[in-house]
């Protein structure tokens, strides 16, 4: 392989540096514009296979990409306006709370109940010291807080629309793009890319399909478990988990939030019933379902798989649920490779 640095090259790899710090600030709308897309591409193929010859391809990459987003964002954007409805009603929980003093079940539970009690008897000795507390708050920390919040909603506004921008181009140009990255990768690594470019592909579907399936199991069973339990609203709460569950751990802060939302209601025993119920659910699901569906496309162990979706969450926001594991797979194939190479 000739990899003799010539000015041609220098100056080639000189633009693709200076188009990556260009666009650095669009990493994340381009990695989840590419995930959605490579896990999304059989169906896409398919649905374009189905289309009259009327329709172009640029008119059946934009009704898909509008199908997609929408079936993506919709159980988002419903967990969220149910959470803030429900984050009202815990509220006025707090509020109700707050004149009468600290509920005794809550005072009298194992562990946590002491501290919370010895908390709230020191900083809320009288009735209403939580609602004095709100009115002399800082209005400078307020505003702080409002500014921050507007800079977050903005940055993921942004970051969404160019996602969805970017999905629509994918799709569109999807075929062309993927020879391109493998002629390119060939010319670099010889004939693994295309064992790679695949390794890649079937990770991040089975990435995605295992968040999918996750949450599809969650919401259903978590609704028996709710119904079983006796808990209010338990379609609607399961809804809730079941949107939030694809993100490992984040379904449990669904569940926390309703046992404790019960608990404030005055049904303590029916609110401890539904976390031991909801929490035995999620743990099912992070277990024993997504390691079954991701096993078909990574031969990564659970805890593998784990780490990346939780690292790459925490470094990527949400695209990394996917890029982690596939990161890790690639990692895997090249660990593999290498006692290949050397009996070759």
């Amino acid at each position: 392989m000739n990899l003799k640095l010539t000015p041609g090259r220098l100056l080639a790899a000189a633009i693709v540096v200076l188009a990556f710090w260009v666009v650095h600030g669009f990493t994340q709308a381009l990695l989840a514009a590419g995930v959605i897309a490579i896990a999304s591409w059989p169906l896409y193929v398919a649905f374009c296979a189905r289309l009259p010859r009327s329709v172009g391809q640029s008119s059946g990459a934009a009704v898909f990409t509008v199908a997609i987003t929408v079936f993506l964002l919709a159980p988002m954007v419903f967990a969220c306006g149910a959470l803030l409805h429900e984050a009202h009603a815990l509220l006025h929980g707090l509020v109700a709370a707050d004149h009468k003093g600290l509920p005794d079940w809550l005072a009298m539970t194992p562990v946590f109940g002491p501290w919370l009690a010895a908390r709230w008897e020191q900083r809320l000795v009288l009735p209403g010291d939580l609602s004095t507390m709100t009115q002399h708050a800082d209005p400078g920390a307020l505003l702080g807080w409002a500014q921050s919040l507007g800079q977050f909603t903005f940055h993921h506004a942004l970051t969404l629309s160019f996602t969805v921008l970017l999905l629509g181009f994918l799709y569109r140009e999807g075929g062309s793009l993927a020879l391109g990255l493998t002629a390119v990768l060939r010319r670099a690594i010889g004939d693994r890319a295309e064992r790679y470019v695949n390794v890649g592909a079937r990770a991040v579907r089975s990435s995605v399909n295992s968040m999918l399936v996750v949450g599809v199991f969650d919401t259903f069973a978590t609704a028996l478990a709710y119904a079983a339990a006796g808990a209010p609203h338990p379609l609607l709460w399961a809804a809730i988990t079941g949107a939030l569950a694809a993100v490992p751990f984040l379904g449990y802060v669904a569940v926390a939030g309703m046992a404790l939302a019960l608990g404030l209601q005055g049904v303590p025993t029916t609110g401890l019933l539904a976390l031991t119920l909801g929490c035995a659910v999620l743990l099912c699901g992070d277990k024993l379902v997504r390691p079954m569906v991701a096993r078909g496309g990574m031969r990564l162990p659970f805890v593998w798989v784990l780490m990346g979706c939780i690292g790459g969450f925490g470094v990527l926001g949400l695209a990394g649920l996917a890029v982690g594991p596939v990161v890790l797979s690639l990692c895997g194939e090249l660990w593999e490779q290498r006692p290949r190479e050397a009996l070759g």
